[in-house]
């Protein structure tokens, strides 16, 4: 399947762009015309995949990661956050609730879970060492 309308963009993993990818969604999507419930649920999942990215792919240190966005017919979005970070051992035990890597008094090891209850789908590939790419997909429903 073709998309309508795409775009790609690539930024440096700091907090501060967590806020700019959300952005990047909402501008991007106002061509479909979700509606506001709609249009929460994208830009909550994409936070928490570019913050996964952020908090995870490069510990100590920065890298890039790209957010791509894609349109279909018939209101199907689909958006990819991906990193070349240190990747993911093992992607099932990751997208277990509660299970984090990072520090358990700073994270919740609900990223995975928060992006599932969003979206229609979430899939999640990665190898160690080469970096994780995180799929997000949604059709939006028409206004009433």
């Amino acid at each position: 399947m073709k998309p309508i309308n795409q775009a790609q963009v690539t930024f440096m993993s700091k907090s501060v762009n967590e806020s700019f990818a959300r952005g990047i969604v909402a501008v991007f999507l106002a061509q479909a015309d979700p509606t506001l419930p709609q249009l929460a649920d994208l830009k909550t999942a994409v936070s928490e995949a570019v913050t996964n990215c952020i908090v995870h792919a490069y510990p100590g240190a920065l890298g890039k990661v790209t957010l791509k966005l894609a349109l279909y017919e018939e209101g199907l979005v689909k958006i990819t956050v991906s990193d070349k970070g240190r990747g993911i051992p093992d992607v099932k035990q990751a997208m277990e609730p509660l299970f984090t890597t990072g520090n358990p008094e700073e994270r919740s090891g609900l990223g995975f879970s928060v992006m599932q209850s969003f979206m229609d789908g979430v899939k999640v590939t990665s190898r160690p060492g080469r970096g994780t790419r995180v799929v997000l997909t949604k059709r939006l429903t028409p206004r009433q």
